[in-house]
């Protein structure tokens, strides 16, 4: 299909960024031993593989790929506090320099890593496009890198893999202390209610 060169340098970047999730999605199935970790994997990445090849085709076909069925994840957040860690905060432990395969913390923070990335280079990217249809799809792709990168940290959250603590009342008010609302909502449909601009004398 026809792109303009910017969307084309985009696509390059977003697809051998695709390229790398889904190789290393593979292996970490492979090496997961928490059997949620891997079941939480083996759901994200069909759409990860649908996403990489539909990228694909956006640069290989002479005509706009079919983008409908691809609809971004759904989200059911599981947490009942969204302030703090549910669990006791797991070891401390150090980068491992000679590691032959990886340990559950590593999958998913690695996984995690990568997701916060993608979501955030799709949202740079999808402001870059003028194709309607390569706009939506970058859009659906954010989506899921969102869900999916939440998904994944609710489960680090549950092992103690990432810490969570409530910002003080004092720091939530210091804040708070700066801002007033909008009471009135002017210039709402009827210019009459406009000021007359006023001239420099």
């Amino acid at each position: 299909m026809q792109l303009a060169s910017h969307e084309l340098h985009e696509l390059s970047e977003l697809i051998a960024s695709c390229f790398n999730t889904v190789t290393c999605m593979g292996t970490f199935i492979n090496q997961a031993q928490d059997p949620n970790l891997k079941s939480l994997l083996q759901k994200h990445y069909p759409k990860h593989i649908e996403d990489y090849n539909l990228k694909v085709e956006f640069v290989q076909n002479a005509t706009t790929p079919d983008i409908s069925k691809f609809q971004p994840d759904t989200l059911t957040p599981k947490l009942n506090n969204y302030t703090q860690t549910p669990t006791n905060l797991a070891q401390a432990t150090a980068p491992r320099t000679n590691a032959e395969t990886h340990n559950d913390r590593e999958i998913a923070t690695a996984y995690l890593l990568n997701q916060k990335a993608a979501a955030k280079n799709y949202a740079a990217s999808v402001l870059e496009c003028a194709n309607p249809t390569l706009r939506t799809f970058l859009e659906n792709a954010f989506l899921n890198s969102s869900r999916h990168s939440y998904e994944i940290w609710e489960y680090m959250m549950e092992k103690g893999y990432y810490p969570l603590s409530p910002a003080t009342n004092e720091a939530i008010q210091a804040v708070g202390g700066m801002y007033q609302t909008v009471q009135q909502f002017p210039y709402m449909g009827d210019s009459s209610t406009m000021p007359q601009q006023q001239h420099l004398q």
